[in-house]
């Protein structure tokens, strides 16, 4: 039996961030799993064959949102984008032909062996599939492709008006998860009843992946230890802390914005040709040589 098959559908606007030649090389080592951007950043010259790309302006989206969803869709930046994801797989429905999961993801992190951790037997168990035990994982998720699932954002009430107003309201994280997760407070044992219950989680898994360490989430150890080195080499992911451990993708937003704006984007990537190595190291001081 076939693996099944993934699309991951990106809409960035703006520029490039100076990690982008690290994001593709990721990207390459995934060679059966697909993405496909929308933007007017260009197409980089590195972009391996498994990432494709749909040049338009931000203006030109947001028209094709406000006619998909028949909404008036006019955000003032950008960023109003995170809302926008649990419904990129309705909007982008006619680029789903042949794939049987779609998937949202941020460009701030680093993929290891993505198959590895999403096995088939665990994909094809599952409609919704989140690296965060409480919360969907706005940076990355997968879904079915069904139209269950790619409608599943019209059951949050008020979808219309959270997803036309101007700013961002945290849809994707916050409005969109309580679909799945309601009363994560609760104690455990009456929360595993009430999930029970609900057939939308139910068919979820709710997995943390510990793959954005160094913020409020303890690690899976429960302290605040967090690794300070992630390695990548030929597609496999792990960090100084865990020993052989792989993980799935390393999200290094809390670097991102506590510690790399301290530096110039020069600083932190140590060499222009760091990209085309097999191995290479991430760190608060930006990518660096293993």
């Amino acid at each position: 039996m076939a693996a099944p098959r993934i699309l991951f559908l990106i809409p960035y606007f703006g520029r490039w961030p100076f990690w982008m030649s690290f994001f593709l090389k990721s990207c390459r080592f995934n060679p059966d799993i697909q993405w496909l951007f929308f933007t007017d950043c260009g197409v980089p010259p590195d972009a391996p064959d498994n990432v494709r790309f749909r040049s338009l302006s931000f203006a030109e989206y947001c028209s094709v949102v406000s006619a998909r969803l028949n909404i008036e869709f006019q955000p003032n930046s950008p960023y109003k984008l995170c809302d926008l994801k649990p419904a990129l797989g309705y909007v982008h429905a006619d680029e789903l032909d042949g794939f049987d999961f779609w998937g949202f993801s941020d460009i701030d992190l680093i993929y290891g062996d993505l198959r590895s951790y999403f096995t088939d037997e665990r994909i094809r168990r599952f409609d919704l599939l989140s690296t965060h035990e409480r919360r969907v994982s706005g940076h990355f998720c997968l879904l079915r492709n069904s139209s269950r699932m790619r409608e599943a954002f019209m059951q949050v009430p008020g979808w219309r008006s959270k997803l036309s107003a101007s700013e961002h309201v945290g849809y994707d994280e916050i409005a969109f998860s309580r679909l799945f997760i309601r009363h994560k407070n609760w104690p455990a044992p009456l929360r595993r009843l009430f999930d029970i219950c609900n057939p939308w989680r139910r068919h979820s898994e709710f997995v943390e992946a510990f793959s954005t360490p160094n913020g409020r989430l303890a690690w899976h150890d429960g302290s605040f230890n967090f690794p300070q080195r992630w390695i990548w080499q030929c597609g496999q992911l792990s960090n100084d802390r865990d020993g052989s451990r792989q993980y799935p993708y390393f999200h290094f937003i809390a670097w991102k914005y506590d510690a790399w704006p301290a530096h110039d984007e020069d600083e932190l990537q140590c060499s222009a040709t760091l990209p085309a190595q097999d191995t290479w190291s991430i760190t608060s001081q930006g990518f660096r040589e293993v």
